[in-house]
């Protein structure tokens, strides 16, 4: 017989966490949107110039884009988070202390999320998206990796 313990750490995944309740999900959707507008708005330099040039585009190209895709992806970026929750807190991490754990793991978890946008990005429809997608992913490691703090931060007060 596996006992209440056992029951409830197998069950203890970051989706359960995160998708379970249908109702958190707009308030994680609006915290990551505010997360993606403060890494756009601190990027600085040309290549700063250039993400928030080609953030412009993608608003302007269907108002309300941003969210619509990360409503679309966020299941996605939740599965592709799990190996590290799952190692996190196999090795008795707290949740609270997520962000620091996907902050030491950054350039793996990086390439994690940025599988999936790169295989999103080559289904790609619209021809404008997709442009600015390919102009912006050279870089893109770089950038995602600085983002992990404001991840691990962002996803934490919905653990």
């Amino acid at each position: 017989m596996i006992g209440i313990a056992a029951m409830t750490e197998a069950a203890d995944t970051l989706a359960s966490r995160l998708l379970a309740d249908e109702q958190q999900r707009p308030a994680i959707l609006n915290d990551c949107l505010r997360m993606i507008d403060a890494e756009v708005d601190a990027k600085g330099g040309l290549t700063g110039l250039a993400i928030k040039g080609g953030y412009k585009v993608v608003q302007a190209v269907k108002p309300g884009f941003v969210r619509e895709a990360l409503d679309h992806l966020l299941d996605d970026f939740v599965r592709r988070l799990e190996p590290f929750w799952q190692q996190h807190r196999a090795q008795g991490g707290d949740p609270r202390m997520f962000a620091d754990a996907l902050q030491r793991q950054a350039g793996a978890v990086a390439d994690a999320l940025l599988g999936l946008t790169d295989e999103k990005a080559r289904r790609a429809k619209n021809p404008t998206v997709k442009s600015a997608y390919d102009k912006l992913r050279p870089q893109a490691k770089k950038h995602v990796e600085e983002a992990i703090p404001r991840v691990g931060r962002t996803l934490t007060p919905h653990l």
